[in-house]
């Protein structure tokens, strides 16, 4: 009786270098360009909104003015 025998290794990712090269290499191309994306997003949501209008009491000023 003779078995036949299936060579599968082409198709493993351990076993083929290039495939799973290319795939690492894409992996980190996700994550660099999913972390540019994320921090953009997280300086969009705590950009600068503006000068405040803030009270200064008349007496604190260069020229202050007093009562």
């Amino acid at each position: 009786m003779e078995q036949e025998f299936i060579d599968t290794s082409h198709k493993d990712f351990t076993y083929n270098w290039v495939s799973s090269s290319r795939f690492i290499w894409f992996c980190q191309v996700f994550l660099a360009v999913a972390f540019v994306l994320g921090m953009c997003y997280n300086l969009y949501t705590h950009r600068y909104k503006g000068k405040p209008e803030v009270h200064v009491p008349e007496n604190t000023l260069y020229n202050p003015k007093y009562k």
